[in-house]
């Protein structure tokens, strides 16, 4: 009993990594944060991203939009965005969507944050 335990253990192991996906570990500005203005939106994920399948929008609940230049760090986990106009005063939303490089499993979320 004790040998089927640990076998399929390993397979759930085995199994869930192969289908896991870019999660969102960090970001700045941070979620719910009050900011001056930022120069860029840093997205942090658990995994590389492929670069030409993942971005970000920025987006105010008016509809306005920013638009950003993206970019991917060297360990190709981290998404910069840099904003190509002036951020207005006001809440904003992150809205981001990652494909793993690793498998191609895409993933996607939102966040606010607030320029005061």
């Amino acid at each position: 009993m004790r040998t089927a335990f640990a076998g399929l253990a390993l397979v759930v192991m085995f199994t869930s990594s192969a289908f896991a996906q870019a999660g969102l570990v960090e970001s700045a500005p941070a979620k719910n944060a009050d900011v001056t203005a930022p120069r860029s939106i840093k997205l942090t994920f658990s995994e590389k991203i492929a670069p030409a399948l993942s971005g970000l929008a920025l987006s105010m609940g008016d509809g306005m939009a920013l638009k950003t230049v993206s970019k991917i760090s060297a360990d190709g986990k981290t998404l910069t965005g840099i904003p190509t106009g002036p951020f207005m005063a006001g809440k904003w939303t992150v809205s981001w969507h990652a494909v793993s490089s690793d498998d191609g499993r895409p993933s996607e979320g939102s966040f606010d944050f607030t320029v005061k």
